[in-house]
């Protein structure tokens, strides 16, 4: 590896294995850097001066091949490549650890912005923010759409008893991160498993679908259109209305201006929860009727995950802007969840 190669990715491996196993693609000498805002696998830029593709691989240092399978990551992608669900084309697998030291998949450019906050979504006015945040319910329609057998991918996870098994392994979780009295959690957690809904025909979840792990625009004639979903690390088959839960939940307002944990409900615009469940529930024809209790589940997931941030920076096994912080939000996530439990 050369001194200006990013860490984890070297740049003449990957020229070897790109030129053996896709003759003619790269044109020049590669460059490459990483790109920032990834929250678990890392993702690199790589171009050869002219055109650009987007490698992922796991952490370094990891070794929990499950956790980080970038297998199964490039295979729900090339299922749904050519499907109407916006996904970069996937160009090449390798799982051969003596490339990178790690499996990785490369795949198209695509472009696009990924908004992150409020403040960010803000700059593009009312009228636009409605479009993008519109577009980005009808893309998870699309998603939830799409024929898992029909698209190779009818064994890609378990359906039969899918929240129960969600709600136990986020139970392990907090289980895992306890360190302090948390008010109203274990209440929360027991009214999920008392309230459990019956899943209806399972679709291809996301697990982690949100305005900034789309890319919206990058295409001159659609400017406010969804691009590219990406970060499909979470994906399986499972019940759909876990990933509206999750949408709705971080289009919600956590009356928390200066928090670490942003939404962009307060962007100008922005519609209301209420409009995103209505228009899904009209384009899918799903009956979203529960969909308080996957509100609530995503409020207490992002409390047990949230919590785990927090007991990692007591013990200073993890550094960033705002963790000192992040305990501070977990009692706000669970009293949402218990409140939007209750008004369901």
């Amino acid at each position: 590896m050369s001194p200006s190669d990013p860490r984890g990715l070297d740049l003449a491996r990957l020229r070897g294995r790109l030129d053996a196993a896709l003759p003619g693609l790269v044109a020049g000498e590669l460059s490459g850097r990483l790109i920032e805002g990834g929250r678990s696998n890392l993702t690199y830029e790589v171009t050869d001066g002219s055109t650009r593709w987007v490698l992922r691989r796991p952490p370094l240092g990891h070794v929990l091949a499950t956790a980080h399978d970038m297998a199964r990551e490039h295979r729900v992608i090339r299922a749904l490549h050519g499907t109407a669900v916006p996904v970069p084309e996937p160009l090449l697998l390798c799982e051969d650890e003596e490339v990178l030291g790690a499996p990785f998949y490369l795949m198209e450019f695509v472009d696009g912005t990924p908004y992150r906050t409020a403040e960010q979504l803000a700059v593009l006015g009312p009228e636009r923010t409605r479009k993008v945040v519109l577009n980005l319910v009808d893309t998870l329609v699309e998603l939830h759409s799409v024929d898992p057998a029909a698209v190779g991918l009818g064994d890609f996870g378990r359906p039969e008893g899918f929240l129960d098994r969600q709600l136990r392994r986020w139970g392990k979780q907090l289980d895992a991160s306890r360190n302090r009295e948390l008010a109203g959690i274990d209440e929360l957690h027991g009214a999920l498993g008392r309230a459990l809904p019956a899943s209806a025909a399972p679709a291809v979840v996301h697990g982690d679908f949100r305005l900034d792990n789309v890319l919206v625009g990058g295409s001159p004639s659609r400017p406010d259109g969804i691009g590219a979903v990406l970060d499909w690390e979470m994906s399986t088959l499972g019940d759909p209305l876990t990933d509206l839960g999750l949408l709705v939940m971080y289009s919600s307002d956590l009356g928390l201006p200066e928090s670490p944990v942003s939404t962009t409900s307060s962007a100008p615009g922005h519609p209301a929860p209420a409009e995103l469940v209505e228009r899904y529930a009209a384009r899918s024809g799903r009956d979203v009727g529960e969909i308080s209790w996957y509100t609530a589940f995503a409020w207490f997931k992002l409390a047990v995950i949230l919590e785990g941030i927090h007991y990692r920076w007591t013990l200073g096994q993890t550094v960033g802007a705002g963790f000192d912080r992040i305990g501070e939000l977990v009692p706000v996530f669970v009293e949402h969840g218990l409140t939007t439990l209750q008004e369901g």
